[in-house]
């Protein structure tokens, strides 16, 4: 049984359905990436991640981002301390909850830019530094951050830069009606999730993922469908027409080392083409910014992803 169908096992004692969202969310955590889940309230985003946790045996915090939420909230800070014995007073460091290794950030998007700048810059260098010192962050570190689409008064939307620093986007739609109703039958206790793979084994997996064969010419798509996002670079009606701009070299390593921990995480020691596309949409879609002709005509990011991948698969 690969790691994804264990964990998809495991987590069906108290989530129902979301498979995708999980298996999205454990390839990020394998390839050292970080993911965006956007989604309504009420959808397990927290619950996703709390159980994720629990199995893979990692320290999780949470914190609750809002507009009056501080750096130090986040990183830690320098507390004044009396010595007992000597009566001295010294600078003592009051680690934050970005010390653990997953972090739930809820509703990023409601914390001022000065605070989200702070968690994305940990994020990207896994150490913070405070007043001239510089702490390690725990390995391995996850952030899961979350945002509600409907409820925009009072955020500060994300900037494309620090878009560009989670691995994947992810969209979570409503349950179905047959899982509605069980969702309302069962109570979620998390107590009944037991971890399956040790932290020993987790980075046993990490380098299981390493000797993955990754032919050449996947190499060659992966950094073809990138280039195809860019108008500069494409041939594509679409792309020409609806794209302001395209995504950058980034989403090439981020694009082939999640495919590759999602190939192994599924019981492949081989990157196949579907791999790829399987993820394609999330890896590219808060990558890729449309101009004003394609609100006008109603052209999605989904529809651009499509169409590229269909045009690439052509010439391979």
């Amino acid at each position: 049984m690969s790691v994804i169908d264990e964990v998809n096992r495991e987590k069906s004692k108290v989530i129902v359905g979301q498979e995708k969202v999980i298996s999205r969310i454990v390839t990020c955590l394998f390839s050292d990436g970080h993911i965006l889940i956007v989604g309504v309230p009420g959808l397990a985003k927290t619950l996703m991640a709390n159980v994720i946790a629990h199995m893979l045996d990692l320290n999780f915090s949470r914190i609750q981002f809002t507009p009056d939420l501080m750096p130090a909230d986040i990183t830690g800070f320098d507390m004044v301390e009396e010595d007992t014995d000597t009566g001295k007073k010294r600078l003592v460091f009051q680690r934050g909850p970005i010390f653990t290794n997953m972090l739930l950030s809820d509703e990023i998007n409601r914390a001022s830019p000065k605070t989200q700048s702070a968690l994305l810059e940990a994020m990207q260098e896994r150490k913070v530094t405070v007043f001239g010192r510089t702490y390690k962050l725990d390995d391995p570190f996850f952030v899961m951050a979350t945002q509600n689409p409907l409820e925009q008064e009072g955020t500060y939307p994300l900037p494309e830069a620090q878009l560009d620093r989670f691995m994947m986007q992810v969209i979570v739609d409503y349950p179905s009606f047959e899982e509605e109703i069980k969702i309302c039958k069962e109570d979620a206790d998390i107590s009944n999730i037991s971890p399956i793979i040790s932290k020993k084994d987790f980075f046993k997996i990490k380098e299981e993922i390493k000797k993955v064969f990754v032919p050449d010419k996947l190499v060659e798509y992966i950094v073809r469908i990138v280039r195809s996002t860019r108008p500069s670079d494409s041939t594509i009606k679409l792309v020409n027409e609806f794209v302001e701009w395209g995504a950058g070299p980034r989403v090439t390593q981020h694009l082939l080392k999640s495919s590759v921990s999602f190939a192994y995480l599924n019981g492949y020691n081989t990157l196949q083409k579907e791999h790829i596309d399987e993820i394609l949409i999330d890896s590219l879609r808060h990558r890729i910014i449309l101009n004003y002709s394609a609100k006008l005509e109603n052209v999605s990011i989904e529809q651009v992803i499509q169409e590229i991948v269909k045009h690439v698969s052509n010439h391979i």
